[in-house]
């Protein structure tokens, strides 16, 4: 299983390019190293290491594409005025489901730390908005706000980085089950690939409805969405790319990557709705700024020389 948001093994293309097994083991030939290394995928055409490399490019997209956001929220301090807590609500369970299907499926160690990482982003740009929210709206200062933030992104980052792990050891399992087991599970994969499809397509409309309500982008990053756009358009063009390299039904295989094709392409439509909403509202943030800049300075009540006559 392959989310939106990380590339994943094709078996429709890999095992075509796998030679008769040695010793228990199939032999990749013609396939490249690094990708053998790092992917476990037989790779050895023009077609399928342009699917990879564009498919890692994807990768690294959304790899980044939060960590401008939270520079943002961290510099304006009013994060809770400028994102949707719905947006973050919908992305960190879309990126809880593309884990179960990645643990289901049995997916490669480097999917397992990739989706982790996404789940860690998220949790921070949650904790900071209910922070900045508790912090901006009490009265007075309260330290112990920030010994709790602390604490709990360090119990959740000692968690995070256990879980990998944790996972790849305890997931050998699955692959020992009975044929008809197995299926269940593969199944079970894919409908949360379908789930954590919607969740990223429900992701951009409490956000898109916020910037409109605020008739504003500002506190919000641009970075944060032209790098998801980057990913999803990236991710959907390593499906496109590798389908001349198909020997069995392209059909078949377009039906299988179907619910990320959805998901990765509805939300780079959506994601160019809050791109016309940054261009749109942005003559709002320059007026808002030429204005303060502008604000006459309030003259003295009494002039120089009044001020010497009184004395």
């Amino acid at each position: 299983m392959a989310s939106g948001r990380f590339p994943g093994k094709s078996a429709d293309v890999a095992i075509n390019n796998w030679t008769a097994p040695s010793q228990g083991r199939p032999l990749c030939v013609n396939g490249t190293p690094w990708i053998l290394y790092l992917l476990e995928e037989c790779v050895d055409n023009i077609w399928e290491y342009c699917s990879v490399v564009i498919g890692l490019i994807s990768m690294f997209c959304f790899l980044l594409s939060t960590i401008p956001q939270v520079y943002e929220a961290y510099r304006n301090g009013k994060v809770e005025e400028a994102m949707s807590f719905g947006f973050l609500v919908f992305l960190l369970s879309g990126d809880l489901t593309s884990f179960a299907g990645c643990y289901l499926t049995s997916q490669l160690p480097i999917q397992v730390v990739t989706v982790v990482f996404y789940i860690f982003t998220d949790l921070i740009l949650i904790s900071q908005f209910l922070y900045y929210k508790i912090k901006n709206s009490s009265s007075r200062k309260n330290p112990a706000l920030k010994w709790v933030c602390f604490i709990w992104c360090g119990a959740g980052t000692l968690a995070l980085l256990a879980l990998p792990k944790l996972i790849i050891d305890n997931g050998s399992h699955l692959n020992t089950q009975s044929a008809a087991s197995s299926k269940s599970v593969e199944i079970t994969g894919y409908v949360c690939g379908y789930l954590a499809s919607v969740f990223y397509l429900c992701s951009r409309f409490p956000q898109i409805h916020k910037n409109f309500q605020r008739q504003s982008t500002e506190g919000t990053s641009y970075l944060l969405f032209a790098l998801a756009m980057m990913g999803n358009g990236t991710y959907g063009l390593s499906v496109i790319v590798v389908l001349p390299a198909l020997k069995g039904s392209k059909q078949n295989f377009i039906v299988k990557h179907l619910a990320w094709l959805i998901g990765s392409l509805g939300v780079l439509i959506l994601d160019c709705f809050v791109t016309a909403q940054f261009i749109m509202y942005r003559k709002n943030i320059s007026a808002k700024t030429s204005a303060l800049r502008h604000i006459p300075e309030v003259e003295p009540l009494l002039s120089e020389e009044e001020e010497l006559t009184v004395l």
